[in-house]
């Protein structure tokens, strides 16, 4: 490799123990590590795998967590890969000689582009490690260029943080990471010394299991912790070393190798601690698992619970007791590492589950302050999930016609009591990897015959298997038939036996037909879009699973509701204010209307108040332009192109971005949005300096100089007459009362086509305003849509479009000096 040349070039690996070999790169997440060298001057080697080798610097006095210090690192030699783990003495006479200690370990993640940063001079990164954790920044000094001849100096500097100001890692950390042998233990080739921990090591016992709740508990008596995303484990510290143990018993040491040295700082000779292990180094979800323990990492372990500490045992303990001795265990630990304590919520529960979910997280648990540790399913401990997650067995498979997929889809069960029961089909959540292991996986487990009653018409060219694999699905809901709805496939839960999936229910002495996040559904298989067949619990199910992206654009607005109880063949109402017997997740703000008298006006706050309205027939959101803290401050400009019928699909693209560009001369950036109906709204995001007649006037003066330039094609009036052959630039949303659709609510037309941000790059290639399902929408919800910052809607800014009304081609003119 051609980085490795200087590195090979100046040592005799005849006569240095230093590694030859590149070694492997890794497949999930960059490894680093920071080695102790005792050379002709004692220093520290950061070495950050980046490409196929590992980025190395010189760190003079070693790294340090005060923000104030800025380490001098000097830019040596890349090294390969296979140096992460080097630990020996290089004879002298060597490049280098002197001892070396592997004195951190773990993961990095960059924080911003590495080769833009290798290039400017500024890296800014997170380490993972054992001992060094949390943001840092490598800073190249004026006088050296990237890869220039004289040598470069960086600095290495810790970023603020909860890492930031602890105890001096180089006073602190005087043995090997992994061996855990001083210098001159390695100096003399000794063996690698024991862990800290020399207590008897505690026996596995049963974990304790939490019960599925649909609300969060009211009274003091409970506090909140993080649903986590991974395998449950229990941790058991003492002689011998840490063992890391499945809910069931199962042995994974091997499985989370990389683990066990993290727990070297715990406080304490021996424990048992129940917690959970996740997919470390900032990457987020159950879907990665299968890659980390293929890998080997990276993994983070959070604990929630301590079960016997130092020989006692404290199961018989309320949870606040046991919660302050993990705390004690756990006081020593750099924060933002591989082990933590699972962070207490306390206060406004609601609250917190509201940004949890907002923020894409599983949910919560509640658990009441004064319970004893129990194994087993009990009410002291609930879960409130954002989505609906659980373990299937899978029961068989059904062929795909496309070439190079193995299935089309997988048949899922589960237990309800001691009856194995059909429960439905998963079709997506699948890469090209993870179907060829399915395959090889089912391959040995085939049958002849179903495990379970299932529908013919849903059986037809199945293929069986034994139920032995599990199955982590996620869905929007269950049908009163027991069958899941948008199920997605997160990967198979190998910690968890076949016997043991049970349905999880919430304890509740009503059976209703559906909940979705906390709402009843009445009625949820009634079609509310004949042609499309989507029933008014797909409705409810759309709009809880796209809330987090959703409640961005509408929360906190007045919201006007467009309802069809009867579905879109019905009749259909607005509605803006609050009625009698309104459910309270739809909230209520007194709003002034023009004759002075107050009414109560209705406003989004959680996916709750959009499930309430999905229940009450709701099909369309329409929101203001102003958030109800400032009615008087609107936040967002709307310009809604709206084409006469014979104009085509390309007319309306390209009158969106000829506005795009307009607002652009004025330095006005905006983002499209395709309605679900026939146009585009070209949306402009506004500090709120400006008042409404502000922003009417601007959005007036606009569609009157699109009209004079290119009156062919362009109408600012409302007129049908004047529409003829035109698009009409709807100016008049930008009124204090005035609503507009709001981005991912579903339209009232047939086929449930959705309103749904876009970016101008892919809004020519489209096929219409109706582009967008409720399946495309529910996809698109899932990653993050960019919208420009806020800009001000100033007066000078006003005068200058008037000035180009005055314009030949609405020149627009400069700002004044």
């Amino acid at each position: 490799m051609e980085r490795l040349g200087a590195y090979r070039q100046k040592r005799d690996f005849a006569r240095t123990p230093e590694p030859d070999t590149p070694g492997a790169p890794s497949s999930l997440a960059l490894r680093y590590a920071v080695q102790k060298h005792g050379a002709s001057r004692l220093h520290f080697d950061l070495r950050l795998e980046w490409e196929g080798a590992l980025l190395s610097w010189a760190i003079t006095r070693g790294p340090s967590l005060r923000i104030a210090d800025k380490r001098l690192a000097v830019r040596t030699e890349d090294h390969p890969i296979s140096y992460l783990q080097f630990e020996g003495t290089i004879p002298e006479g060597n490049y280098g000689a002197g001892t070396v200690m592997l004195w951190d370990i773990g993961h990095w993640q960059p924080l911003d582009p590495v080769k833009t940063g290798l290039s400017k001079g500024h890296l800014r990164f997170a380490l993972h490690g054992q001992r060094l954790t949390g943001a840092w920044h490598l800073i190249r000094m004026k006088g050296g260029k990237a890869g220039g001849a004289k040598r470069e100096n960086w600095l290495l500097v810790k970023e603020e943080d909860e890492a930031a100001g602890r105890r001096d890692p180089v006073a602190r950390y005087r043995r090997a990471v992994i061996t855990r042998r001083t210098m001159r233990e390695i100096a003399a080739d000794a063996d690698a010394q024991p862990p800290p921990q020399d207590g008897p090591r505690p026996r596995f016992r049963a974990v304790q299991l939490a019960t599925l709740a649909e609300d969060l508990p009211e009274g003091d008596d409970w506090w909140y912790e993080l649903k986590f995303d991974g395998y449950r484990a229990l941790v058991s510290l003492g002689r011998g070393g840490p063992r890391l143990y499945t809910r069931n018993g199962h042995d994974w040491t091997d499985r989370f190798s990389a683990l066990p040295g993290c727990f070297d700082d715990l406080a304490c000779q021996s424990a048992l601690i129940d917690g959970e292990v996740v997919v470390g180094a900032g990457i987020q979800g159950f879907s990665a698992m299968q890659q980390a323990l293929a890998a080997g990492g990276p993994f983070a372990f959070y604990a929630f619970d301590i079960l016997s500490l130092d020989g006692a045992d404290l199961t018989d303990r309320t949870a606040e007791m046991r919660r302050a001795a993990l705390e004690r265990v756990f006081a020593p630990v750099p924060p933002l590492g591989p082990v933590a304590l699972s962070p207490k919520i306390e206060g406004d529960a609601p609250a917190h589950l509201q940004a949890v979910c907002e923020a894409g997280g599983e949910g919560l648990i509640a658990k009441r302050r004064s319970a004893p540790y129990r194994g087993g399913r009990g009410m002291a401990w609930l879960k409130i999930k954002c989505q609906r997650r659980e373990e299937f067995l899978i029961l068989g498979w059904q062929p795909s016609r496309s070439r190079g997929r193995p299935f089309a889809s997988l048949l899922l069960g589960t237990h309800d009591g001691d009856t194995l029961v059909y429960a439905g089909k998963v079709g997506t959540g699948f890469d090209a990897d993870t179907m060829q292991d399915l395959a090889a996986r089912l391959a040995p487990i085939a049958r002849k015959t179903a495990p379970a009653e299932v529908p013919a018409s849903e059986s037809r060219g199945a293929r069986w298997v034994t139920p032995r694999l599990v199955a982590e699905i996620a869905y929007a809901e269950r049908t009163a038939q027991g069958r899941l709805r948008h199920a997605v496939f997160h990967g198979i839960r190998e910690d968890k036996p076949a016997r043991v999936v049970q349905w999880e229910r919430p304890p509740s002495t009503e059976e209703e037909s559906m909940r979705i996040a906390g709402i009843a559904i009445s009625n949820p298989d009634r079609v509310v879009f004949p042609k499309a067949g989507h029933t008014k619990g797909d409705v409810a199910a759309y709009y809880a699973e796209v809330a987090a992206t959703m409640l961005p654009y509408c929360a906190n607005r007045p919201v006007s509701l467009y309802r069809l109880p009867e579905g879109i063949e019905g009749e259909g109402f607005f509605q803006r204010h609050a009625g009698k017997g309104f459910p309270a997740a739809l909230k209520i703000v007194e709003i002034a209307e023009s004759d002075g008298e107050r009414a109560p006006y209705l406003y989004l706050t959680t996916a709750k108040g959009l499930v309430a309205a999905a229940q009450m027939g709701t099909i369309e959101f329409h929101i203001w332009g102003a958030r109800r803290d400032r009615l008087d401050r609107p936040d967002r400009m709307v310009f809604d192109l709206d084409p006469d019928e014979g104009l085509g699909w390309a007319d309306v693209t390209s009158a969106a971005i000829d506005l795009r560009d307009r607002l652009g001369d004025l330095e006005l950036p905006s983002w499209a949005l395709v309605s679900g109906g026939k146009g585009v709204h070209v949306v402009v995001e506004l500090k709120r300096t400006a008042e409404w007649e502000t922003v009417k006037l601007f959005s007036r003066v606009m569609a009157t100089l699109m009209t004079r330039d290119m009156p062919d094609r362009f109408t600012a009036e409302m007129s049908k007459a004047r529409r003829k052959g035109r698009i009409f630039i709807d100016w008049l949303r930008n009124d204090r009362s005035a609503t507009a659709i709001a981005p991912f609510s579903v339209r009232a037309r047939e086929g449930a086509p959705v309103a749904v941000p876009v970016g101008w790059d892919e809004l020519a290639g489209l096929k219409s305003a109706r582009a967008f399902s409720l399946d495309a929408a529910r996809e698109r919800a899932k990653t993050r849509f960019p919208r420009p910052d806020p800009v001000a809607l100033s007066a000078p800014l006003i005068a200058r479009l008037e000035r180009a009304v005055g314009k030949p081609n609405g020149t627009v003119p400069e700002p004044d000096a």
